[in-house]
């Protein structure tokens, strides 16, 4: 009896956690080899639309579902994309809702996609509030939540997690053409790395990300604009 408590606690884990990604929209198809997967920029008139996909149901592993959003766009040929909000019955946008939400797939031309903001680029886990330091300056992050920071070329950041144990990363960013991302994290994050998704640099929980993968971040969490 206990042994089949356990399975069935397991099994509405998972089942808590599960996050389905479908591709419902084929408007068109594109050939191209592009690895990336940016978020489009407003108002580019320039992206063509090409589907859409839907994720139905909650999960803390972004980093899973991302790689499944991935290779959907890929299916097709996106290398970007936007969030399409749902409508409220007055038509303004609702509340972004991570367990339930869809998202655009366009093909940009590479020399129209612009992603260079010269900024960095803070994420928090998705479970728990986190301290951090930059260059001193205390932060607390709230779960699903980024902060932005405009850099200075040739100045050093010191990034700290504010734990006796935790870790200080330093970075020192030689011009201000493209941004810097990272991820504050008490866990194990674990991406596809065939392009996209991959972690490149790590000191012990403060993760730096690839592009793609932060800019999906950047989407579907929210920014803090003013936190102490």
């Amino acid at each position: 009896m206990k042994n089949i408590v356990i399975i069935f606690s397991v099994l509405c884990a998972q089942f808590w956690n599960a996050q389905n990604v479908y591709l419902t929209k084929v408007e068109k198809t594109n050939d191209n080899s592009d690895k990336f997967l940016y978020k489009k920029a407003d108002g580019n008139t320039d992206a063509i639309y090409l589907g859409q996909i839907d994720v139905q149901g909650f999960s803390k592993d972004d980093a899973a579902v991302f790689s499944l959003v991935y290779k959907k766009a890929k299916e097709i040929g996106a290398n970007t994309f936007t969030i399409k909000p749902f409508e409220n019955v007055d038509g303004s946008p609702q509340d972004f809702n991570a367990a339930n939400y869809k998202i655009a797939l366009y093909y940009t031309p590479k020399e129209k996609v612009t992603v260079k903001e010269g900024s960095m680029y803070i994420f928090a886990s998705s479970e728990k509030n986190q301290k951090i330091s930059i260059n001193q300056k205390d932060y607390t992050l709230s779960p699903r939540s980024f902060l932005k920071l405009k850099i200075t070329p040739g100045e050093v950041y010191t990034i700290s997690t504010k734990k006796l144990l935790g870790s200080t990363l330093k970075v020192q960013p030689k011009t201000d053409d493209d941004n810097l991302y990272f991820q504050i994290s008490s866990t194990k994050i674990k991406a596809d790395t065939s392009g996209v998704g991959g972690l490149n640099l790590k000191s012990g929980d403060v993760i730096g990300l690839e592009k793609s993968f932060a800019e999906f971040l950047s989407a579907i969490y929210h920014e803090i604009k003013e936190i102490s």
